[in-house]
């Protein structure tokens, strides 16, 4: 059984994948034979599949082409981190050599939980309760393995400028991107409260239903950083409608955050500055993925729709 998907209307992440390797997999989890795989939705680094088994249960095959087998195993301690803490999120099962992941041709693969349910809708209940979880997510202590700065943030932009600047002409983005890094330093306070954020919570890493959180997913751009920069992203994912933001939706997140901890004044204050930031770094992202990395695909254009944001008025 081999596997390819290429009429995915999402960037074409999906590589081929042999009966052999998945049954070798499953046989080191102890689970049973394979009877069905089919590709999942969501992702646009990494490779996920759904795998049928033939005692019925599910399991979900995620084949990290995004990251080194290093990277890899630091994702997965600082999972265990957050599963030792109450986090509600998929932990790749352990197989027979203690370990988590199986390396096959360079390349880490994980077997970890089905959790049934759709991604999370942008709605104001279901807001609410995001904000709720989010909250309790900063509450947990910091672990020494997790890294101190969002990987596709300022040092990110850094080395973007730098190697299109190496050009004649640097693109009028990447100019912008560079002014946007001087100014927003200088306008973002270092001292805002902080400690572990997930840094990249869209509808795509969050299953539930209505009103409901049930479980975070892709927990790989977790880092030490200001709480109120995780509050800001999570706005930038689901509270956008029409190219416009909406109130309703940030004071549903808002409450939902203060049920369980108040921002203060300094948070308050530096939330458009933390949004705009939030904007330029799925921006930087997605012009470094599909405009350097992988041009000519129908995602060539999309971090334009996050520079359009810009200039649209905040609800605060």
């Amino acid at each position: 059984m081999v596997l390819t998907d290429k009429n995915m209307k999402w960037f074409d992440i999906y590589i081929d994948v042999s009966e052999e390797e998945v049954t070798r997999l499953l046989l080191s989890a102890g689970k049973a034979e394979l009877r069905k795989i089919e590709p999942l939705a969501g992702g646009w680094a990494n490779s996920t599949y759904l795998l049928t088994l033939d005692d019925d249960s599910q399991l979900v095959l995620k084949v990290w082409t995004n990251k080194t087998p290093t990277a890899v195993e630091r994702i997965i301690r600082n999972t265990c981190w957050l599963v030792d803490h109450g986090v509600s999120t998929p932990l790749p099962l352990q197989l027979k050599d203690g370990e988590r992941m199986l390396v096959i041709n360079g390349i880490s693969w994980t077997l970890m939980p089905y959790i049934s349910g759709d991604w999370l809708s942008s709605d104001q209940p279901s807001l609410h309760d995001i904000g709720r979880v989010q909250a309790l997510l900063h509450q947990i202590p910091v672990y020494e393995d997790i890294p101190h700065s969002l990987s596709f943030g300022h040092v990110f932009w850094e080395r973007l400028v730098k190697d299109a600047c190496k050009q004649e002409a640097p693109a009028p983005f990447i100019q912008k991107l560079k002014k946007e890094t001087a100014t927003l330093k200088l306008k973002i306070p270092e001292d805002l409260p902080r400690g572990i954020i997930h840094g990249d919570l869209s509808p795509v890493n969050v299953i539930g239903r209505k009103g409901q959180v049930l479980a975070l997913l892709d927990f790989e751009e977790i880092c030490v950083e200001s709480f109120v920069l995780d509050i800001a992203m999570t706005f930038v994912h689901f509270g956008w409608k029409d190219g416009l933001p909406v109130t309703e939706l940030w004071d549903a997140l808002l409450d939902g955050y203060q049920s369980v901890r108040h921002l203060t004044d300094a948070e308050r204050a530096a939330l458009p500055h933390l949004h705009r930031y939030s904007v330029l770094a799925l921006a930087a992202w997605r012009y470094s993925e599909y405009v350097i990395k992988n041009p000519g695909t129908e995602l060539t254009k999309r971090y334009i729709e996050m520079v359009d944001r810009l200039d649209k008025q905040l609800p605060f």
